[in-house]
């Protein structure tokens, strides 16, 4: 059973390791090519891709030119604790045990528009690449086109060395899209949904509903869960299962809300 998340775009200031046991990310190659694409747009070329902000475009702008193929730890850091937003709050990596990390790195996966797949350990530079930007490529039209079945099919190759072919789906529908096609051998995609109580109504809350992704996948590797059914326990802040809500793809997990 495999866990995907989605990653953030808000990043550690730190740019050294945190730890001292690393790994590298698997798709490294195609990530120098994305970067020698990226390369050639100058800060306000790359506003306009991205769709941030003039002071975001230089900063990016600067981290692609400084971006470097065989970074070691004192230029780059852990993904699990590169990524700084609402899921990675929920995730909380630096309270987690060492043996929780290890259970995670062979059990959990995080996606990335410029990098493919993460391991939690995978060293990482600074970047912003949302997977669903609009960079034409060899390959295509976006990212998607580019990446094709290359995550899938790394996916299915790990799922063949656990005991579960399941996937817990922690991401987003625009990550998700990265692997979510005909080549992906899982055997189930369970994607658990989150939801606010509130005044009898229950609603998805964004900010709640990335949060409470994160803290699924600590509930995870916690637990050391291989089953996705044992997933149905997951009672972390105010959360538990609502089986009304749910269907068996889409549990839903539901809280009171003030």
């Amino acid at each position: 059973m495999i866990t995907v998340l989605s990653p953030a775009k808000k990043l550690s200031s730190e740019c050294s390791a945190y730890g001292t046991i690393h790994s590298h990310p698997q798709f490294l190659d195609a990530s120098q090519n994305l970067v020698n694409r990226i390369k050639e747009f100058d800060p306000p070329k790359l506003q306009s891709l991205m769709g941030i902000s003039e002071k975001l475009s230089e900063i990016n702008w600067e981290r692609y030119q400084s971006w470097s193929y065989s970074a070691g730890p004192e230029k780059s850091r852990e993904a699990i604790f590169t990524f700084m937003g609402d899921t990675y709050s929920g995730l909380d990596a630096f309270t987690l045990s060492t043996d929780d990390i290890t259970f995670a790195q062979d059990n959990t996966r995080i996606l990335s528009g410029l990098y493919g797949i993460l391991k939690p350990l995978d060293l990482i530079q600074p970047y912003r690449l949302e997977m669903g930007t609009k960079l034409e490529n060899e390959s295509g039209k976006n990212l998607y086109f580019y990446w094709n079945s290359s995550l899938s099919n790394s996916i299915n190759r790990e799922l063949k060395v656990h005991r579960n072919s399941s996937i817990i789906n922690c991401a987003s529908i625009e990550y998700f899209k990265s692997i979510n096609n005909p080549d992906l051998q899982a055997s189930v995609v369970i994607t658990p949904q989150f939801k606010e109580n509130k005044n009898g109504k229950y609603r998805m809350i964004s900010f709640y509903a990335k949060k409470a992704r994160g803290m699924m996948a600590r509930y995870i590797i916690q637990n050391r869960i291989e089953d996705p059914k044992d997933i149905l326990s997951f009672n972390l802040d105010g959360y538990s299962y609502n089986k009304t809500l749910s269907t068996e793809l889409d549990p839903v997990f539901t809280r009171y809300s003030s």
